[in-house]
C-alpha cells in the first residue's frame, strides 16, 4: 500500500492541451473501474471489482486531459525491495503523447519516494517498458509475484506475459 503524503501533480503538454497526473480518490474509482473491466475483455488486465478498487486507491494514480480521465496505472508493494506496475491503461485520446510514460514516471517517483530499489512489471506492451529504461528477465525470479497473484491466475501454466525489471537509483 502507498503512503501519499501529499497530492502531487504532474502536468505535461499533449498537443495544444495540458495533461495532469495525480493521485486517485475515491471519485475516481468508477472510470477506473470502466476502463480497468474494458482492458480485462480483451484479457490484457486482470479484473478488478469497484470495491477493490475502493480499497486500493491510494495505489493508483490517474491522467487528465483537459480535466477528462484519460488513464490511470498502479503500483504494487511485493516486498521490502520490490513493487509492481499494475494497470497502466490508456483511452485512445491518451495514446502516443507520451501520457503513459509520465504514469510511469510518477509510479517510479513513488517507489523512489519509498527507497524501494526494483520495479517490475508483467505486461505484453514490451516496448513501452523498454523505451522507459526496464529489461525483459525471467519471471521466475520474482517468486514474491508468483506466489502472491500468479497462482490464482487462470494462465498460471501457461503465462504469456513477459517480465521486465528497473533497478532505480
Amino acid at each position: 500500500m502507498l503512503v501519499k503524503t501529499e497530492k502531487v501533480r504532474q502536468s505535461a503538454p499533449a498537443g495544444d492541451h495540458k495533461v495532469i497526473c495525480r493521485n486517485a480518490t475515491v471519485e475516481d474509482v468508477e472510470p477506473l473501474y470502466l476502463m480497468i473491466e474494458e482492458y480485462a475483455q480483451s484479457g490484457i488486465m486482470l479484473p478488478r471489482s469497484r470495491q477493490a478498487l475502493t480499497r486500493q486507491i491510494d495505489q493508483f494514480v490517474i491522467a487528465e486531459l483537459d480535466g477528462k480521465f484519460i488513464g490511470c496505472g498502479s503500483l504494487f508493494r511485493l516486498g521490502a525491495d520490490l513493487v509492481e506496475v499494475r494497470s497502466i491503461g490508456l483511452r485512445d485520446e491518451g495514446k502516443g503523447k507520451g501520457v503513459g510514460s509520465m504514469i510511469l514516471e510518477k509510479l517510479t517517483e513513488e517507489a523512489k519516494r519509498q527507497k524501494i530499489p526494483k520495479i517490475m512489471a508483467l505486461t505484453y506492451a514490451v516496448d513501452f517498458f523498454l523505451r522507459n529504461g526496464f529489461t525483459v528477465v525471467e519471471k521466475e525470479i520474482f517468486p514474491e509475484k508468483v506466489w502472491t497473484d500468479c497462482v490464482n491466475c487462470k494462465k498460471q501454466h501457461a503465462c504469456d506475459e513477459i517480465a521486465v525489471l528497473k533497478k532505480l537509483d
